[in-house]
């Protein structure tokens, strides 16, 4: 053991070597805490880190279970987004296909509706015309007795022979209208 020899003759123990007896106790002690820190309190450590890392291995294996669900999820919806829009080209179409078929038949009864009302103008036009020509014929027949009458210079009041002066005088415009 070192001493130290103090000026009074009286030994002094060096602060920087220990003593047996401490050196002895913290050895003890220190034995002491470490089987009561490896016995009781490293294993429940052990436990906590383990229950850790089995959370976030939990928490990572989750998460990634999540992802490729989110993923199939996404393709799915993909999917029936492609077939909605497909349904609607396909819906549209049929509108199209639909609008030009009712164009088609609002033309072709307007067609019809047209044809009808310009055979109707036309059979309206034959109908007057035919009474035209015969009030006109009968005035004419009028004029050419009246006319007749003043050039031959007799009376042709005479029903049948007027009729005859008439219709000789018709047909003969007649002819002479389809001559030109």
């Amino acid at each position: 053991m070192i001493l130290l020899a103090a000026e009074g003759g009286e030994a002094k123990h060096s602060p920087i070597v220990p003593l047996i007896p401490e050196l002895i106790l913290g050895t003890i002690a220190f034995a002491i805490v470490c089987f009561v820190l490896m016995k009781f309190v490293f294993p429940r450590m052990e436990e906590t880190f383990r229950a850790r890392v089995d959370a976030i291995e939990g928490g990572i294996k989750r998460a990634e279970e999540a992802q490729a669900e989110a993923n199939s999820l996404l393709e799915q919806y993909r999917a029936q987004l492609a077939e909605a829009r497909t349904e609607a080209a396909r819906i549209r179409d049929e509108a199209r296909a639909d609008a030009e078929g009712i164009r088609q038949d609002v033309l072709a009864k307007a067609r019809e509706e047209s044809d009808r009302i310009i055979a109707a103008g036309r059979e309206q036009l034959a109908a007057q015309r035919e009474s035209i020509v015969r009030d006109l014929r009968s005035e004419v027949g009028t004029l050419a007795v009246d006319l007749a009458s003043k050039i031959v210079g007799e009376s042709l009041a005479d029903e049948a022979r007027s009729r005859g002066t008439v219709d000789r005088f018709i047909s003969d415009l007649d002819s002479t209208g389809g001559r030109r």
